[in-house]
């Protein structure tokens, strides 16, 4: 089973990235997903997740109005749309599958993960 993140990039404030995350190995059309990132130092944070089914979907109130999240079932597939980039975005960003459809927000409720793309943000 494995997640593959990429997009990830380096971008000017204001500019935007769409990161991809598909799955290989197993479907994960029943379960939800998620998006985390990491800055060296500091503790895995929640972005955005999203339930099996789509929409509605729960964000980090730092991201919340720039970013989206959505899915592609038939892709196995799930995206994160990031507009209006700030340079504290800046971090690896992981993507993560639940072995459940309940959408959540902690990283312990995600069983499986990728290996992260990296995010820039220069200002």
């Amino acid at each position: 089973v494995q997640l593959q993140a990429s997009g990830g990039g380096s971008v000017q404030a204001g500019g935007s990235l769409r990161l991809s995350c598909a799955g290989s190995g197993r479907s994960f059309r029943a379960n939800a997903m998620g998006w985390f990132r990491q800055v060296p130092g500091k503790e895995r944070e929640f972005v955005a997740s999203i339930g099996w089914g789509g929409p509605p979907a729960y964000y980090a109130d730092s991201v919340k109005g720039r970013f989206t999240i959505s899915r592609d079932i038939r892709a196995n597939t799930v995206y994160l749309q990031m507009n209006s980039l700030i340079p504290n975005d800046t971090a690896i960003y992981y993507c993560a599958g639940r072995g459940s459809a309940a959408i959540a927000r902690d990283a312990r409720a995600f069983e499986y993960w990728g290996q992260g793309t990296q995010v820039t943000v220069s200002s």
